[in-house]
């Protein structure tokens, strides 16, 4: 991603722009799908597409070819509804909830039921309009988080009238440790996920997540699902990360300062200067998706010169120590690099302690977005930032 097409100032009352570049995010779904080719890769687009905006980014999947999407609640399945064509699949992780599987067979959204009670649910929908439902199963191999128990399996098998109604598009399981490649959970997984799909004979398999896709021809079986890795995410904490950028993140700065030796810096007095210091507040904090265990660790980037926090992360602003800079360097409005070139996902997230789900879901709302469309072009660029 080019972090010159971002303005060098903010302008229009931004605190900072997100620019999610939707060409690397169709570049990223196609380089997943070419490593399993006899595969369907999905998109999962959960949590609004991961924070960056489902409306906007799933019609760019489904341009790529994407057909099947995973969500995690039956209200994202609704909204996801208007927004891409009808002949795409939309599943809901989390299954049924009391009261929502008239809306799933209405809008022809597929459950993923996780147990046995959702599956009589289903059933008894299926029942009430007289027609056969689809569903993906679940089954838990090894996470203890959702999906059916082995003596689960046994009941739903020695009592077939359960199923009555439902036609199993999939079968599917989630692992664990897929972004530890030499994790011996994923064998033991592996070796679950195929002794319980061997009692479904002919039920095509959803296994690999991000992390899954890059284990090997084992784990792409016939849907695979990533996740994080769409979004510029790193698969696998075990080798570089293949994917694209996706997202780039820049903040402006609000006011600038220079304070003499032993000032206190933020809330809690938990800095005191030991020089004179220069220093710069920016329009981001915590509420912003920037996690207040970045005080004192974290850093912003400008023209790749390094700017720590200095202090506690606030609400709604971070102080920088900019004395690495020439003075004079940032004034008001200036913007700063919070994820781009000289701050992946991954690093910002290894300093505040988390991971990168957690650091892009969180962006919020109250950043100037811009999305980089790849069908607008011109003779001087390939790419156009337009506002969403």
């Amino acid at each position: 991603m080019d972090m010159t097409l971002q303005p060098q100032k903010a302008k229009g009352g931004a605190s900072g722009y997100l620019t999610i570049d939707l060409s690397a995010l169709r570049d990223n779904y196609r380089a997943l799908a070419a490593k399993a080719p006899h595969s369907i890769t999905s998109a999962v687009v959960k949590a609004d597409a991961y924070g960056l905006g489902a409306d906007i980014v799933a019609p760019a999947l489904y341009d790529a070819g994407c057909r099947h999407f995973f969500v995690a609640h039956i209200d994202e399945a609704l909204s996801l509804r208007l927004h891409i064509g009808s002949d795409a699949k939309i599943l809901v992780l989390n299954g049924l909830q009391l009261g929502n599987d008239v809306s799933c067979a209405a809008l022809n959204i597929i459950p993923v039921l996780n147990c046995l009670e959702q599956i009589a649910q289903w059933s008894a929908q299926a029942a009430a309009l007289g027609k056969t439902l689809p569903a993906a199963l679940q089954i838990d191999t090894g996470m203890s988080r959702l999906g059916l128990a082995p003596y689960e399996v046994d009941t739903l098998l020695a009592t077939p009238d359960l199923l009555k109604g439902i036609d199993l598009t999939c079968i599917m399981s989630h692992l664990a440790c897929a972004d530890e490649p030499d994790h011996e959970a994923n064998a033991v997984q592996l070796a679950a996920m195929r002794k319980a799909t061997e009692r479904f004979p002919g039920v095509p398999i959803c296994f690999a997540n991000s992390g899954g896709i890059f284990l090997g021809t084992d784990y792409h079986n016939a849907l695979m699902r990533p996740g994080i890795a769409l979004y510029g995410g790193a698969p696998s904490s075990a080798h570089p990360n293949p994917m694209k950028p996706v997202v780039s993140l820049s903040v402006a700065v609000v006011q600038t300062r220079t304070v003499p030796a032993e000032s206190f810096v933020g809330y809690g007095a938990s800095l005191r200067t030991t020089r004179e210091t220069r220093l710069a507040t920016i329009a981001a904090g915590y509420a912003d998706g920037l996690p207040r265990s970045l005080s004192s660790r974290g850093a912003a980037y400008f023209n790749d010169v390094r700017l720590p926090i200095a202090g506690r992360v606030s609400m709604d602003s971070i102080t920088l120590d900019i004395s690495a800079l020439p003075e004079g360097t940032l004034t008001h409005g200036s913007l700063v690099e919070i994820i781009g070139p000289n701050q992946s996902l991954e690093a910002i997230a290894e300093d505040a302690g988390t991971i990168a789900y957690e650091i892009l879901t969180r962006l919020g709302q109250r950043y100037r977005r811009h999305y980089i469309h790849p069908e607008k072009q011109t003779a001087a660029s390939s790419t156009i930032i337009r506002d969403k």
